[in-house]
């Protein structure tokens, strides 16, 4: 059973930094693409980021392009999200799941995403 559990999350200053962490069980994130979503309170779940199983091909919602950066660490079996310059419309509940299918690129959509985790909580305020 394939499952993902996230960490990292905090109260952070606007213009702050956090990185989050997916630590997967019972798999290898380098044989899976790995996505990050986040929901906010009374919205609906939003795409973050994504990695290819390959690891050299990613992908960003405009809203976070260039303030955040995922990755992959084979050695450690984990993945990350750096968030960097956060801003109060970045609070939510972020998650990490599994794309459910292999190729050479990541999706952007959360349908095809399994196994997401509890998430944790990013809180950006002064």
């Amino acid at each position: 059973q394939l499952q993902l559990a996230e960490s990292g999350g905090g109260l952070v200053q606007p213009g702050g930094s956090l990185t989050l962490s997916c630590k997967p069980s019972g798999f290898y994130v380098e044989y899976y693409a790995i996505g990050w979503f986040r929901q906010a309170p009374g919205k609906e779940r939003e795409y973050v980021s994504c990695i290819n199983t390959a690891g050299e091909s990613t992908n960003y919602a405009d809203s976070v392009k260039g303030r955040f950066t995922i990755a992959k660490d084979n050695a450690k079996n984990m993945a990350y999200l750096l968030m960097d310059n956060l801003k109060p419309e970045d609070t939510a509940m972020y998650h990490c799941a599994v794309q459910v299918w292999m190729g050479d690129f990541c999706s952007r959509i959360w349908t095809e995403y399994a196994s997401w985790g509890h998430g944790t909580q990013v809180t950006v305020s002064s």
